[in-house]
């Protein structure tokens, strides 16, 4: 093994390697030849459970059918999948006969962990070539990676400030009160950021109490400085690469103006850059029975409590878990699917409600519905669809995605039609919107998003575009969205309602959430939006004048805050064992929380009543 660990010395990240340590990784290799064209690693295959090394000859990185990159002798590939613990995102392929060291991962993952195997990873992690190979598919989680956004993007942790003469020991209370891991301290005059600044992290107070010093001294002398700033459009990936080679994990993040904005952690970036629901996506496409798929989707709750723990936004999760019941939903249709043989007419699965606008949260249950291309009394497409429905169904519910227990379900003839059947209810529901529920009908169908099986063109939803041709069904849909209002405020334990009465708890979903997704859907159609988010429509409704634009941000900033406190409350309950629910009690929330949420509803309820005084005299 002479040869190998010579070879291996010769090139990143082994080169840093102690002799003895150099020399027992090498008798763990295994040399590989591989002939021209020969696949080495494939897409979707994995985790790897080795990574590879190019001993002699080359490799090609290939995505979606074009080369990215061509590695040379000395060069690693597969780890980055290896430590995410993800399928591989490329295909390596044999440029021409090709010559591999295949080492295992485990006698290489904890060198990788090291400062320089780390630098090395994150380099490789970041090259442009690998940044494209790592997203095999899109949906709302396969934006702009964090290596390629602007860092004024990535902060997570809130701004923690400190005047120099403060003690230590205050300027650690101060840290763990703001939820923060760094403080920063101005130096001179003027506002942060606006001279020199120092900064204080945990590290740093590991080593003061190491060192025993006196923690009521001045944080300034504990404190790096000057520290070392950024500027707020720098791109992660280079910003990254600098904390690596300047040995820091925290950087002030500074506006062009010398403003402080925040500071940027390492781990924001790391973990942004692995974030992806893909991995867990990918284990749901491999499983091949309904036991397997239930298994594979038990792994969402740890991946939402993580994405939360890294401070993810709450839209972004919602988005992800919407995508995972997405591809949980196709899996079990083809499997269904698989079993019943193909359908006697085309059939399109539809997501309705929260899943449809990419807005569920643990608690969500699942709106469906089905449509097929065909006769309107086709008996054989209705009886096949319900039996695909109630299979697909007790699939999810198995998988912990309980049905809409008020019928909207793909299962229910009242959703399961023909596509000339939905599209004269839809009709319908426009020139006569007083028929019964015909409000809640037109709720869902506008929000419905197709999951699985033939998109027909135009969509369902698409019919209620010239919604604004029929003002009395959107006078209809407006007043229907003002039926729902949300809370005054508090009193001591208590929710103090809009009539005046109180209950013990606050339902976050009805009370928070439904007022602002129902005024939005209705001024998104009032501009012909239909299939949308919440944010979508609201912005949407500005640009087409039927909402004003100071409304739409309200709206939406109470929509953010109230998702994230209900993700943050079904968080701590998924951490306990519990079923996710809605409801908060008043003393369960800090002082600072109850405000705003007593802020927000009260600017929600004031949009609601200038809407019902324009409904009133006929403005919309």
């Amino acid at each position: 093994m002479a040869d190998e660990a010579e070879f291996l010395r010769a090139h990143p990240p082994f080169d840093g390697l102690e002799p003895a340590e150099l020399a027992a990784l090498a008798a763990t290799a295994t040399t590989e030849d591989h002939p021209a064209g020969a696949s080495i690693l494939v897409r979707g295959e994995g985790p790897p459970e080795h990574v590879r090394v190019v001993r002699s000859g080359s490799v090609e990185i290939v995505h979606s059918g074009r080369v990215l990159d061509l590695l040379g002798p000395g060069e690693l590939f597969g780890h980055a999948a290896m430590l995410a613990g993800l399928p591989i995102g490329f295909t390596a392929v044999a440029h021409g006969p090709t010559t591999c060291l295949r080492l295992p991962a485990a006698a290489v993952r904890d060198l990788l962990g090291r400062p320089a195997g780390l630098r090395y990873v994150a380099r490789s992690l970041l090259a442009p070539t690998l940044l494209a190979a790592a997203r095999p598919d899109s949906g709302p989680d396969s934006g702009p990676d964090a290596a390629q956004r602007p860092v004024r993007e990535l902060i997570r942790a809130p701004l923690c400030t400190v005047p120099a003469e403060t003690s230590i020991r205050e300027a650690a209370q101060r840290m763990t009160g703001c939820g923060a891991t760094a403080v920063v301290v101005p130096l001179g005059d003027g506002p942060p950021g606006n001279g020199r600044l120092g900064i204080l992290t945990d590290r740093d107070l590991r080593t003061v109490i190491a060192d025993g010093t006196d923690t009521a001294a001045p944080v300034r002398l504990a404190m790096s400085a000057p520290a070392w700033t950024t500027a707020a459009d720098r791109l992660g990936g280079e910003v990254l690469l600098d904390m690596l080679d300047r040995g820091v994990r925290h950087v002030p993040v500074l506006d062009a103006t010398g403003r402080l904005l925040g500071v940027l952690e390492d781990a924001d970036v790391v973990a942004a850059t692995t974030r992806s629901s893909f991995g867990l996506r990918a284990a749901i496409a491999r499983a091949a029975t309904v036991p397997e798929l239930v298994a594979a989707a038990q792994g969402l709750t740890a991946t939402v409590i993580a994405l939360h723990d890294a401070k993810v936004a709450a839209s972004d999760i919602a988005g992800i878990t919407s995508v995972v019941v997405d591809a949980l939903t196709r899996r079990l249709i083809e499997l269904v699917v698989a079993e019943l043989g193909n359908p006697p007419r085309p059939l399109t699965w539809l997501a309705l409600g929260s899943l449809a606008r990419r807005e569920a949260v643990p608690s969500s249950d699942v709106d469906s519905g089905l449509v097929w291309v065909g006769p309107a009394d086709e008996d054989e497409a209705e009886t096949y669809g319900r039996t695909l429905a109630e299979r697909v169904l007790d699939g999810l519910a198995a998988a912990g995605f309980r049905a809409d227990s008020n019928g909207a379900v793909a299962s229910n003839r009242l959703f399961a039609r023909s596509y000339e059947a939905w599209q004269a209810a839809a009709r319908g529901w426009l020139t006569d919107p007083a028929q019964t529920k015909a409000p809640i009908f037109v709720s869902l169908m506008v929000d419905a998003r197709p999951v699985w099986g033939l998109r027909v063109d135009p969509a369902v939803p698409d019919v209620f575009r010239n919604a604004r041709r029929h003002p009395d069904l959107l006078r209809l849909l407006g007043k229907y969205a003002l039926a729902h209002r949300p809370p005054t405020g508090f009193l001591r334990d208590f929710v103090v309602e809009h009539t005046g009465r109180r209950r013990g708890r606050l339902d976050l979903k009805s009370g928070g959430l439904v007022p602002i997704v129902d005024l939005a859907r209705w001024a998104g159609m009032a501009a012909g939006v239909t299939s949308a988010s919440t944010p979508a429509r609201l912005r949407a409704a500005v640009a087409a004048g039927t909402l004003d634009a100071g409304a739409a941000a309200t709206l939406e900033e109470a929509f953010h805050l109230v998702l994230q406190l209900r993700l943050a409350h079904q968080v701590e309950q998924l951490r306990a064992g519990e079923v996710p629910d809605d409801l908060v009690r008043p003393r369960d929330l800090s002082a600072v929380t109850r405000a705003s949420l007593r802020e927000a509803f009260r600017a929600v309820a004031a949009v609601q009543r200038r809407i019902a005084g324009e409904l009133e005299q006929g403005v919309r």
